[in-house]
């Protein structure tokens, strides 16, 4: 598969248009390396720290994280599979759902999503940096997006090479962090009685939903796989990528808030430096190399996104110097954004998570809901190009459908911003995105199953664009 077009070629041509199956290339591990490389750094580390600030002990702070990781990686890994499948970005595919227009709505959302990421990776990595290498915030800021926005700007398979680069410096670093934060954690660490409901929960949600932020992209990075990939094979590597790697940073977030919750919460950077003196100069190298995959897919990913909603097919005004000037525009106005923001660290953490996850959970129930359940994998990825076409320009039951399911959540919010009013009677508990999900996919599946046919299973064939042939999607 190594001489075709698009593996041949650094820069990549493809924007969201199919990607044939002479010029599919790659291996389901690689998928490993993107999600590990994106969750193993210092935003996901500061995040951890939340545990620990928000009233739980230790224990309780390990078993929030794996469970809210382990339980989050479900839904974004399944998305995964739909790359090697369909051979499109994610938010195209979602025009299934909504229609051609109507996917206008998630995709409004998933922008708002990458540029409020894109703001809180530079608050933490920014101050933190600048702090430590005596520079301003102003120059750390512009140096942690510029560099993101160049990988971008090449694309898929750069982007590919450089996860593969990073998650190895960033492994051994967190190895190396590992052992040294476990060797300053109190002899006897403190306890109290167990915590409420309501608050492991509510902690609970914010890991849950730094995976289900990743799930509007995910199949961005394996829609070159070759068809015939096995989907086990497609969930299993990008699962284990993002469900360790996260959990094990955040794990040692929650070890440094234990020790000291003041100082990791203002200059992460600096207090990981110090555990390990002699190797200071290579820690800060090693996590602004870090934070590098989670910008390159925000720049990467607010491209495909914007250009799902203003070009049909993806020819013509979606070519690499138009991917160049918008990631260059986007970079712009992210690191102005960012250097215009303020307040603490984690509490922007906190409300930007917990944000995300109220919008992006009916999303993600009624894309997996359309793909696994009622269409069953068939899909006419033709179709998916043609304004007018089967899935029409916008699809108003899915669009209202998850409208309510956002309606629906918002008496059990619990966040800083907002407290719904059913949620003292849970104890304080934050159980919304569990309300968001079981209401969009039952209201999803009742009117997909009212107005069409259960679809054809897995493996049935479906028409390429741009041609009579028939295009497996299994």
């Amino acid at each position: 598969m190594g001489s075709n077009r698009s593996h041949g070629e650094s820069i990549e041509q493809h924007s969201i248009d199919y990607v044939p199956p002479e010029e599919r290339y790659g291996k389901p591990w690689h998928l490993f390396t993107v999600w590990f490389s994106s969750n193993v750094q210092i935003t996901g580390f500061v995040t951890g720290v939340l545990a620990v600030t928000l009233g739980l002990d230790l224990p309780w702070a390990v078993a929030t994280i794996l469970v809210g990781n382990l339980v989050g990686a479900v839904f974004m890994a399944y998305h995964s599979i739909q790359g090697p499948r369909l051979g499109v970005p994610q938010m195209i595919q979602s025009r299934a759902q909504f229609g051609f227009l109507g996917t206008l709505l998630p995709v409004v959302i998933v922008l708002c999503m990458y540029i409020g990421f894109g703001i809180e990776g530079g608050v933490i990595t920014g101050q933190a940096f600048a702090n430590w290498a005596h520079i301003s915030f102003t120059w750390s800021v512009i140096i942690q997006g510029a560099v993101p926005a160049v990988i971008a700007i090449v694309g898929y398979k750069v982007i590919h090479l450089s996860t593969r680069v990073v998650s190895v410096v960033s492994g051994l670093l967190f190895l190396a962090l590992t052992i040294a934060l476990a060797g300053h954690l109190p002899e006897h660490l403190p306890s109290g009685p167990a915590p409420s409901f309501g608050t492991v929960l509510l902690v609970m949600s914010i890991f849950v939903s730094w995976q289900l932020t990743w799930a509007p992209y995910v199949s961005d990075y394996s829609r070159y796989l070759p068809e015939d990939t096995p989907s086990r094979t497609t969930f299993l590597w990008t699962y284990a990528g993002s469900a360790l790697g996260s959990s094990w940073v955040m794990i040692l977030g929650a070890f440094a808030a234990t020790i000291s919750t003041e100082t990791v919460g203002d200059d992460a950077i600096g207090m990981l430096s110090r555990q390990i003196p002699a190797l200071s100069s290579v820690i800060l190298l090693a996590i602004v190399i870090g934070i590098v995959p989670a910008g390159v897919y925000g720049y990467y990913g607010m491209y495909l996104t914007a250009i799902s909603a203003f070009s049909a097919k993806g020819h013509g005004s979606a070519t690499p110097l138009v991917r160049a000037v918008f990631i260059v525009v986007s970079a712009t106005l992210t690191i102005a954004a960012t250097l215009m923001a303020s307040g603490h660290i984690l509490s922007t953490v906190e409300n930007i998570t917990l944000f995300l996850l109220y919008l992006l959970v009916p999303w993600t129930a009624i894309n997996l809901t359309d793909y696994y359940v009622v269409r069953r994998g068939h899909y006419d990825v033709g179709e998916l190009f043609r304004p007018r076409g089967e899935y029409g320009l916008v699809n108003w039951p899915a669009v209202l459908v998850y409208l309510v399911a956002i309606a629906a959540q918002i008496p059990f919010i619990s966040s800083s911003l907002y407290t719904g009013p059913l949620v003292d009677y849970l104890g304080g508990a934050d159980i919304s995105w569990i309300v968001g999900l079981l209401v969009a996919t039952v209201l999803y599946l009742a009117y997909a199953r009212r107005t069409r046919e259960v679809a054809q299973p897995v493996g049935a064939r479906a028409s390429a664009p741009g041609s009579d042939a028939p295009l497996s999607v299994d």
